[in-house]
């Protein structure tokens, strides 16, 4: 099996780069830093995995079909890449609203296009998989650009695993709560807001990369196989309510 990771140099991404390379895939990891992604590669491939690295801009949609159509079809795909410009709904501005939707919205979009004509061209069946976030379900504090954007994640995911359906292609979201990662360390340094997190998570705790790896294995293996246009909360419960 072969697996497309974008934005997998670091996070959630190389997170479910590294699972999948454990669960026997060959991983293809995509990120802009090159420089960055092939010591990453060269760490997945001293554990006797299979990986390689593969630049890509997902916010050029000639990048994104140039990439993926020089490449054998994917058989799986997890769209990892995201931004979050996160400001009070009043301050936003309009660079930082179309630099959001750039990346989380409209490269994940393309991006998912394209893997899936690989597929059909080849008439092979696929797991696609887009990284949402319990913000696509819910509204949050400063977040409505990045709601914005993971609610229509959310969208063309179900359209599409309607369209592709007939082609045995799946196409499911992950949607976690707050996860520690470099990039969301700075909002767990703010004790306000810090709070507010911990009183929402039922379980107590907020996330760790570990908690999305057995999900992106399950969604992308066989085990999934009747699931399609659906999205897999962990979210320690926070949309419970």
């Amino acid at each position: 099996m072969k697996a497309l990771i974008t934005g997998a140099s670091s996070g959630v991404g190389l997170g479910c780069a590294v699972a999948l390379a454990e669960a026997g895939s060959h991983v293809v990891l995509s990120a802009r830093n090159i420089g960055e992604l092939n010591g990453v590669v060269d760490a997945i491939q001293s554990k006797g995995l299979s990986a390689e690295a593969m630049m890509l801009d997902v916010t050029n949609t000639n990048s994104i079909r140039e990439s993926i159509e020089n490449h054998d079809p994917f058989d799986i795909l997890v769209n990892s890449a995201g931004l979050g410009r996160h400001s009070p709904s009043k301050d936003t501005l309009v660079e930082d609203f179309d630099d959001v939707m750039n990346v989380n919205l409209r490269g994940a979009y393309f991006v998912t296009q394209a893997v899936a004509k690989g597929l059909i061209k080849a008439k092979k069946p696929g797991s696609l998989i887009n990284i949402s976030s319990q913000m696509g379900h819910v509204g949050g504090i400063d977040r409505a650009v990045y709601s914005a954007s993971k609610h229509a994640v959310e969208g063309f995911t179900k359209a599409m695993a309607i369209e592709w359906g007939p082609h045995q292609i799946r196409v499911n979201t992950i949607c976690p709560t707050f996860i520690r990662t470099p990039l969301t360390q700075s909002t767990f340094d703010n004790p306000e807001r810090r709070k507010w997190i911990e009183s929402k998570i039922k379980l107590g705790r907020i996330g760790e990369v570990e908690d999305i790896m057995g999900a992106v294995v399950f969604l992308a293996s066989d085990a999934s196989s009747l699931i399609t246009g659906s999205a897999l909360m962990i979210d320690g419960g926070w949309t419970a309510d």
